[in-house]
């Protein structure tokens, strides 16, 4: 589960929160929690942590104006790891290895500028410019780490002192004038993205990383890494890293990338190539599919939902998702999966055989907040809770298991079953985005003369399952039902 979303409040009472509801998490069927990054921002007491300033800084010292997050203090994170691991779960932190933002000095450093649309190619001559290229980090004074960063740690900057001049500017050191190789050739070369782009061409920066992977490792004992923008750093430094990380703990440590390209499953099943499978990529082809058949309705072809994603073409390293931080209303990359979709999206990521499903907060627990539209137009959302969703978590724990035999033959109907291995029950699902629907499925002979009933309670019929192993299945007209032995 993703236990957070870009307007989870200021107020600093994230991470007792997760303390508090961990064991509630636990028992409906969540294992793994995915945390926000809990390193100081820029941006102080209002920072998502997205804009990082001091990765050692997990709410413990008084700088960028506060000592706390966002989402509270060092030690409240360290209790709600606890109370995480206490609960039976996994916790997964949030790394921002890009850039850095809010440096402290300022250096008189070498730049050209770039075509921002072709970053390859240089539109002025070297100049002098100042920038906050420096990292001291004053109010840390050199606790955990003594590590200073400067114009060499990083490759590029979009904001020079003193000058009205905007724009994409490389710094000129030296391990090159241009950007490291990334895998992505959009913009000529993506590696820069926002802020301070670290060098990992830099041997210090590396060993630094390594350091503070250990550090945050012995601090907080997390059990693997959302890795965000992995699109704009460069594949070699996560195949190092992630050796690191998994040789220092002795442990798998799951690793998920943030690659947002949808519909663009050749650049994912590249970036996999380039990282030898060492991390999962969150599956934002079938994300964006959701998001257009809940648009489309019943003239959205359900057989093909599973077309162009990363789940159907490397089913073991695709984290799937219904909505997230940056696709929810109003932000970047919104494209909000229509409501009355939500459940039918969550059951083909739940309760089917391939992939690695994450929840995402608001659809859990609800969301309200107001910000500008794309407009500027100061705009109040309110996300409801998904109807359904814990009983869906709890079936993928209780029923989703065994032989799956897949009925993807109606484009307005489709359906599957999980026959249940011997310590679980199966279950049949059946999915409509149009009118009433039902399947003829086969489930298996041990269910022979069993009843079965809808637990999501659109349909109050039993199906009784003949000697051969087979039941007509119904749902309601654009809907989800879950059928699970009748107890």
């Amino acid at each position: 589960m993703q236990f957070f979303h870009w307007y989870t409040p200021d107020d600093g009472s994230l991470w007792n929160t997760i303390k508090d509801e961990a064991p509630k998490l636990a028992a409906m069927g969540i294992n793994a929690i995915w945390l926000p990054p809990a390193y100081k921002g820029a941006d102080g007491i209002h920072s998502h942590g997205y804009d990082v300033y001091d990765l050692y800084d997990l709410g413990e010292f008084d700088q960028k104006g506060t000592v706390r997050t966002r989402y509270g203090t060092r030690q409240e994170y360290i209790d709600a790891i606890k109370a995480i691991h206490d609960a039976g779960m996994q916790a997964y932190v949030d790394v921002v290895a890009n850039h850095l933002m809010g440096g402290d000095e300022v250096e008189k450093i070498t730049v050209r500028k770039v075509n921002e649309e072709n970053r390859n190619e240089f539109i002025s001559d070297p100049i002098k410019v100042k920038a906050y290229t420096k990292f001291t980090f004053p109010g840390r004074k050199g606790a955990h780490s003594d590590f200073v960063w400067d114009h060499q740690c990083f490759t590029g900057i979009d904001h020079v002192k003193d000058s009205k001049e905007e724009g994409i500017f490389t710094i000129q050191n030296e391990y090159g004038e241009g950007w490291e190789d990334v895998v992505d050739t959009e913009k000529g070369n993506y590696d820069y993205l926002m802020g301070a782009d670290i060098e990992f061409r830099n041997p210090a920066v590396r060993e630094e990383f390594r350091r503070w992977g250990e550090w945050y490792y012995n601090a907080v004992k997390y059990d693997g890494f959302r890795l965000d923008a992995v699109k704009h750093i460069t594949p070699d430094f996560f195949n190092e890293w992630l050796d690191q990380m998994r040789e220092y703990t002795g442990r798998e440590l799951f690793a998920v990338g943030e690659y947002w390209a949808p519909g663009q499953l050749d650049l994912l099943l590249k970036y996999i190539d380039a990282t030898n499978g060492k991390m999962s990529l969150f599956d934002a082809s079938l994300h964006h599919n959701f998001y257009d058949a809940s648009l489309a309705g019943k003239d959205y072809d359900l057989t093909t939902i599973f077309d162009g994603s990363l789940v159907a073409e490397k089913p073991f390293l695709a984290v799937t998702v219904v909505g997230n931080h940056d696709t929810q209303p109003l932000q970047a990359l919104e494209a909000p999966v229509d409501y009355w979709f939500k459940p039918i999206a969550y059951s083909l990521i739940l309760l089917r055989e391939h992939g690695y499903p994450c929840v995402f907060y608001p659809d859990l627990y609800g969301a309200k907040y107001t910000d500008k539209n794309k407009e500027g137009e100061d705009t109040e959302i309110e996300l409801v809770p998904v109807e359904g969703l814990e009983l869906l978590i709890s079936a993928r724990d209780k029923h989703a298991f065994g032989q799956q035999r897949d009925y993807f033959d109606h484009p307005n109907c489709i359906g599957w079953t999980r026959e249940g291995d011997e310590e679980h029950t199966g279950c049949a699902v059946v999915i409509s985005n149009g009118e009433e629907g039902n399947k003829h499925m086969e489930i298996g002979k041990r269910y022979a003369g069993k009843g079965f009933k809808d637990i999501t309670g659109k349909r109050e019929e039993e199906i009784v399952i003949d000697e051969e192993g087979w039941g007509d299945f119904l749902c309601g007209a654009g809907s989800v039902s879950v059928w699970v032995v009748a107890e």
